[in-house]
């Protein structure tokens, strides 16, 4: 019998919503990355900038975030993220799946008595 891996499970898991979070951060506003990892981990999620600025990257060539640059007083122009139409468009797609995964889990995990 092979035993499961359940940091492997916890690690999916969180990929999984990750993109959806970061989105749900940038679609308030234009926002900078070090700004989306700091409210990422005030919410107890826990990201590195290794892992964010390739998914912005990702998300940037998708035609769903854009981007500005900044100058800065204090060092070299900082990028700022927005998002464009169509990744209006496809957040409003992850929210609606989100909000009926989130649902069901519920319903799932909290029977009432």
């Amino acid at each position: 019998m092979s035993i499961i891996n359940v940091d492997n499970i916890q690690s999916q898991m969180k990929k999984g919503v990750l993109e959806f979070c970061i989105l749900s951060i940038i679609q308030r506003g234009e926002v900078y990355p070090s700004d989306i990892t700091q409210e990422l981990k005030e919410s107890g999620m826990q990201v590195l900038e290794g892992t964010l600025y390739p998914l912005l990257t990702r998300l940037k060539n998708a035609g769903y975030l854009e981007y500005r640059w900044v100058e800065s007083l204090s060092g070299p122009p900082r990028k700022y993220f927005s998002m464009s139409e169509s990744g209006k468009e496809f957040y409003l797609s992850l929210e609606k799946t989100w909000n009926e995964i989130s649902t069901a889990v519920n319903i799932i995990t909290n029977p009432t008595k």
